[in-house]
């Protein structure tokens, strides 16, 4: 299978929001929380563009056969002030979505180099992922590819359910 790896461009939106909406529905299984709706798809889509690119984040897409099936998106951080300095600055990937049919092909593993490949490029010496508590398989892939532990954040449920 021939994957080409490619800059997301404006022409790819319909597609970008099929592969977030399929994000958000994967996500609401683990988490219980994610809205599944197209819009939400859209609106996740929308704020990504609108957090990620005025700091030179990345969008890029993996194509199969002419057609995307997978996303990335890189953000490009510099970390809080009691990190030695010359550990600061890091890259971090936000989002990693492979549509369901074309998952176990290596579009994720492709993803992920390139994000690598364009953070090195930069010049950072460090990538980070964040996963949600539960998507073992997400930790089992992200291990191949040489990531380790850093953090765990923890959740508590507060107050009433009722605004």
């Amino acid at each position: 299978m021939n994957i080409t790896i490619r800059a997301a461009e404006f022409r790819d939106r319909e597609r970008l929001i099929d592969l977030y909406e399929a994000l958000n529905r994967h996500e609401d299984r683990v988490t219980g929380d994610r809205r599944t709706d197209r819009a939400a798809a859209a609106e996740n889509l929308d704020d990504s563009m609108a957090r990620l690119v005025p700091g030179g984040g990345l969008f890029l897409v993996a194509e199969v056969a002419g057609e995307v099936a997978g996303l990335v998106t890189v953000d490009f951080k510099e970390g809080p002030v009691y990190v030695r300095p010359e550990r600061r600055a890091h890259a971090h990937i936000v989002e990693l979505v492979v549509d369901p049919a074309r998952q176990r092909q290596g579009l994720g593993r492709a993803l992920m180099s390139a994000a690598e490949a364009a953070a090195a490029a930069r010049g950072y010496r460090r990538l980070t992922i964040s996963v949600m508590a539960g998507n073992h398989a997400a930790e089992q892939a992200y291990a191949r590819q040489g990531f380790r532990p850093l953090a765990h954040d923890l959740v508590k449920e507060i107050g009433s359910a009722e605004p």
